[in-house]
């Protein structure tokens, strides 16, 4: 296996630690210990501070696979597998259940690791390609049309990364029939969901809905705390459990005690944190509509339908990077240009809207604005 470099992460490792004002970021606000254990009360404090530092149970401390059970309808503590984070949850999934000379069909634009694991173990890979100009829709007869004999799996993520699309239940249903019928995995991102902006609109997970589906979720996202690198697969599917959870002994082996320990205490009072972090998306995203309209002559913007990230793209004769650059060099505000996915006409740039202080960075943005663009 030989992976190329992961463009997007190597982009975020030279700007994301000195830019002052960060407007891209995928996750949300975050929280300290301090805020998750006084949830708990002095219980939590006490069982922290005397918290055994020995090796943890390889497929998750029992407690907090428990606890991510509610997260889903059906499924059982022993059909949930804990991770670090939800890179290597992808990365063992696709070592185990993908074979050179598979075919994959990956929603795209996505995350790098959700393409470039199968390609780098010689899968041929078909990118399900959303547009801009169809609204970010998912086109259920190119999934048809692309499905080939040694098709093996079908990669989604809903809601999307970079560009907020959910989609709709009769749409999920329909992906999920078309599975069903050809027997192809299905191996569903699903680390936004619970922030959808109405909860009529959320969607069942995979892996309630069908056999061979694969549910993805991690603390990073909804719940703010990408620093306990605690992420996790929920499937019904025993061959791909077993296979990922022996597989697992060759990469993290274990999770971490402490994080472990925050992460179950966390989802104790996971609607909780879901709920304060959609509030801040719902007020930042509406500062976000204001800002867009002032500057329609400017930009193009599709309103996400979920999450803390929206792909809306410049309008201008240059590319999206040259903007990015210049922005960050003389504002110190970090956007991340949509090169970075590969995708589009290199227009469509990533905005994050999890976090308390959006209202500044997008105020620095307009100061760029006003004294380059207009």
């Amino acid at each position: 296996m030989k992976l190329e470099e992961f463009k997007l992460e190597r982009y975020f490792a030279k700007y994301e630690f000195n830019a002052p004002y960060l407007l891209c970021c995928s996750d949300c606000q975050s929280f300290t210990v301090k805020e998750l254990l006084d949830l708990g009360g002095e219980d939590a404090f006490s069982s922290f501070h005397n918290l055994y530092l020995g090796y943890t149970e390889s497929l998750g401390n029992p407690l907090l696979r428990q606890q991510i059970t509610n997260q889903y309808k059906s499924i059982k503590a022993e059909e949930v597998l804990v991770t670090s984070g939800a890179e290597e949850a992808i990365f063992i999934f696709m070592n185990v259940m993908l074979d050179k000379g598979d075919h994959v069909i990956v929603q795209y634009p996505c995350y790098q690791s959700l393409f470039e694991i199968a390609r780098s173990i010689g899968c041929e890979v078909t990118k399900w390609e959303i547009k801009e100009e169809q609204n970010w829709e998912l086109d259920l007869d190119f999934l048809a049309q692309n499905i080939k004999e040694n098709t093996r799996a079908i990669i989604v993520n809903s809601p999307h990364n970079p560009t907020g699309y959910l989609m709709s239940r009769k749409k999920l249903a329909a992906l999920i029939d078309f599975a069903r019928r050809q027997n192809i995995l299905l191996f569903s991102d699903e680390v936004y969901r619970f922030l959808e902006y109405s909860e009529a609109d959320r969607l069942d997970a995979a892996c309630d809905l069908y056999e061979n589906a694969v549910s993805l979720g991690v603390m990073s996202k909804t719940y703010g705390l990408p620093g306990l690198r605690i992420g996790w697969i929920a499937t019904k599917n025993r061959t791909v459990y077993q296979k990922m959870a022996a597989f697992k002994d060759y990469t993290s082996i274990c999770n971490s005690a402490p994080s472990e320990f925050l992460a179950t205490l966390a989802l104790q009072h996971w609607n909780k944190l879901a709920q304060r972090n959609l509030a801040i998306i719902k007020q930042n995203l509406a500062l976000l509509d204001q800002f867009f309209t002032r500057y329609a002559n400017l930009f193009s913007w599709q309103r996400p339908k979920a999450g803390p990230i929206a792909f809306p793209s410049i309008k201008w004769e240059g590319h999206v990077e040259d903007f990015c650059i210049d922005l960050v060099n003389s504002q110190g505000v970090l956007l991340l240009p949509g090169n970075y996915y590969d995708c589009g006409r290199n227009k469509n740039f990533r905005v994050g809207f999890g976090r308390q202080n959006m209202p500044d960075c997008l105020a620095k943005l307009e100061e760029y604005i006003k004294e380059k663009l207009l």
